[in-house]
């Protein structure tokens, strides 16, 4: 099963979760970890996912493509209130924004900046 620990990041992607969480928190933003490392099994499953398997589709990296595999990503909800903001539109899109910007403070990539085809709000990354 796909971690949601952040000591199963890389060292590097953890010292900036870390301080995109600190960040948050000073925003008055809770952040739920929804991912971290992920085996490449499991990465094939994802990709399955709308594909050959039933769903809709909830990724565009094939097994060994993303760095999720390697600890180098996170995936991450903002609560409202107790509850998961899942939406991307009107101020649930503006609460996005702002986790996307804290994110980026901290020097992770957001998926949130991906092209429209690939876009992927709750997703963070570090490539160093």
């Amino acid at each position: 099963m796909a971690s949601r620990s952040l000591l199963d990041l890389s060292p590097a992607t953890r010292a900036r979760m870390l301080d995109f969480q600190e960040r948050a928190g000073a925003a008055g933003l809770f952040l739920l970890v929804t991912c971290t490392l992920r085996t490449a099994q499991e990465q094939a499953a994802l990709y399955a996912q709308g594909r050959t398997a039933p769903g809709r589709v909830v990724t565009w990296a094939k097994p060994g493509q993303s760095l999720h595999e390697t600890g180098q990503a996170v995936d991450v909800v903002p609560m409202r209130g107790g509850v998961c903001v899942w939406g991307t539109t009107g101020a649930d899109l503006d609460l996005w924004r702002q986790v996307g910007a804290l994110g980026e403070a901290a020097g992770l990539e957001w998926g949130g900046r991906w092209p429209a085809k690939i876009r992927d709000y709750p997703h963070f990354q570090f490539k160093g």
